[in-house]
């Protein structure tokens, strides 16, 4: 007899933030249950549970565990790439890194999307979390000592563009759920030299 290979619970958590993230992806939040993440993974339903605690709990586990957890701009400033300095990065380099990495998880894009379509509702469990997230993305930034050019500050000149940038990228991820396709990093792009224009922007980006 063969023994059953017993999964580690960090293996299983894993399993059940992926799977999760599958399923709300196409269905969304509501088109889902926590039987429907059991079953892909080849779980019971209380054993689902044990690990995430509620449905709820499993949508703070795809948020923090998955999609908060990577593109972060520490990551940015270990890659080596133009403009990640960690003594003077340079901001829209970092948002380049940031569509980029985006555009390569499409699934996870897509997971995103749908997850911050849906918190429109005030029931949502993420309602809040979408509130508050604009006001915490400007802070964490802000913890940053980006380059800037000459005559311009962080707090008075900044927020604005930090605000549009994020805007434009959820745009942007929207329209990528419906078709005709479009490329994610060309739109950005085009909206990029809009936020950061030359000859202002030139040798900061």
């Amino acid at each position: 007899m063969t023994s059953r290979t017993r999964k580690s619970p960090e293996v299983r958590r894993a399993e059940i933030t992926q799977a999760a993230a599958h399923l709300i992806s196409q269905h969304g939040y509501n088109g889902i249950s926590l039987k429907d993440v059991a079953d892909m993974v080849g779980m019971s339903q209380p054993g689902v549970l044990h690990y995430v605690g509620s449905k709820e709990g499993l949508l703070s586990l795809l948020v923090t565990d998955i999609y908060d957890a990577y593109g972060t701009p520490e990551e940015f400033l270990q890659t080596g790439l133009p403009g990640s300095d960690p003594e003077h990065p340079h901001l829209p380099a970092y948002f380049d890194y940031l569509v980029a990495h985006n555009a390569s998880q499409p699934e996870l894009t897509q997971l995103y999307t749908v997850l911050e379509t849906e918190a429109v509702a005030t029931n949502h469990p993420l309602h809040d979390y979408f509130i508050r997230r604009p006001a915490e993305v400007w802070e964490r930034y802000s913890e940053f000592p980006w380059l800037l050019p000459k005559g311009m500050e962080w707090a008075t000149d900044m927020r604005v563009r930090v605000r549009m940038s994020l805007e434009v990228m959820d745009g942007i991820q929207i329209r990528l759920l419906r078709g005709p396709k479009v490329d994610y990093i060309q739109e950005w792009d085009r909206f990029k030299a809009l936020i950061f224009p030359s000859p202002l922007w030139d040798g900061y980006r």
